[in-house]
């Protein structure tokens, strides 16, 4: 896929319009905190990474907004407005993250120039991208060695390079692949109800000349059963400190019918995805998306109007039915929770 999911350029962020492929691909350009925290709340721009690289632009774009000479008042109202920011999405952990790597070139500069902090907190995001990059093709490279050549993979939602910066998580073994010579074959669950596996991870692979095919969410339980998947790979948008995955809405189900069928199920995760904060999945925030996401397609309605929804936007696979999660810093297996903390020990 030859578009960037984000672009930085003269102060201005560029985004691809994610609401709008597969039909039209169209960017934005965002030069204000609103347009920043708006593009992330209406999912224009989606995938916890992508989120967290976009929020790390934001604060930069807040800066370069703030009007105030003095260093201290300045401070006051950039962290304000990074507050806010983080509102934008509950779940992914990446937001928050970036934002406080943002705050803590905030606290730590002690200098009287207020464009010198506004520089360095553009340098910071530019940093964050790149690390991102860099994340992606390390994930990459280590599920790679976890599959063989013609292997075929189930993936859901979507964790590839419309998710990131670049390669994505769980799709970067299929460009790496590529790159290699080596054959992978995907099937591509369509994610309801935002149907990102349809609209995203089908979209981008098609383009890329990967082999991918593309089934509804409630064929997943068939096509294992048939003996077609190697193994399953999906992204996430945060890990509890033991493991505990949250993901898109319908990852669980996954998860479920792959253990059934003794398939690998494997979480393709950043390091600043895992959230060694909170102890379990019980304790993530689950966000939950407006009714009519599930009952209007394509402006038309597929349900009663004012019919009763529940539309939770993620859900949490417990750290048993993971075989493995694999970062840029290596492949843990369980027991999880030691080997989670191993990770930000061996820094």
């Amino acid at each position: 896929m030859n578009c960037k999911t984000l672009e930085w350029k003269n102060k201005e962020l560029i985004l691809i319009d994610q609401t709008k492929l597969p039909t039209e691909v169209e960017f934005v350009t965002l030069n204000t905190l609103q347009g920043v925290f708006d593009s992330i709340k209406d999912m224009i721009v989606r995938g916890a990474p992508a989120i967290g690289v976009t929020a790390a632009y934001g604060v930069a774009i807040a800066a370069n907004n703030i009007a105030i000479d003095t260093v201290e008042e300045f401070k006051t109202e950039l962290l304000k407005q990074c507050e806010y920011l983080e509102t934008a999405r509950p779940t992914a952990v990446n937001l928050s993250w970036a934002i406080h790597e943002m705050e803590k070139v905030v606290a730590s500069y002690m200098g009287d120039s207020v464009e010198e902090l506004k520089k360095q907190l553009e340098e910071a995001a530019i940093d964050i991208h790149n690390s991102d990059i860099a994340i992606n093709k390390a994930i990459g490279e280590n599920l790679l060695s976890l599959l063989n050549d013609n292997d075929t993979v189930l993936t859901h939602c979507n964790a590839g390079a419309l998710a990131t910066s670049e390669y994505g998580t769980a799709l970067s073994p299929f460009y790496l692949a590529k790159e290699k010579g080596m054959t992978l074959k995907v099937y591509a669950d369509e994610t309801r109800p935002r149907q990102q596996g349809a609209r995203l991870t089908a979209f981008e692979l098609f383009n890329a000349g990967v082999d991918v095919t593309l089934i509804t969410d409630n064929m997943a339980a068939e096509v294992m059963k048939e003996g077609k998947i190697n193994a399953v790979i999906v992204g996430c948008d945060r890990i509890a400190s033991n493991g505990d995955t949250a993901n898109k809405i319908g990852t669980l189900g996954v998860a479920i019918l792959a253990n059934y069928f003794n398939i690998p199920v494997y979480i393709a995760a950043p390091t600043p995805t895992i959230d060694m904060a909170i102890a379990t999945g019980a304790d993530i925030p689950i966000e939950e998306r407006d009714g009519e996401e599930i009952t209007i397609i394509n402006g038309d309605y597929v349900a009663p109007k004012g019919v009763k929804t529940y539309n939770p936007a993620f859900d949490v696979t417990p750290s048993e039915l993971i075989t493995a999660i694999v970062t840029e810093k290596g492949i843990v297996r369980a027991p999880f929770k030691e080997g989670l903390k191993q990770l930000f020990e061996n820094k």
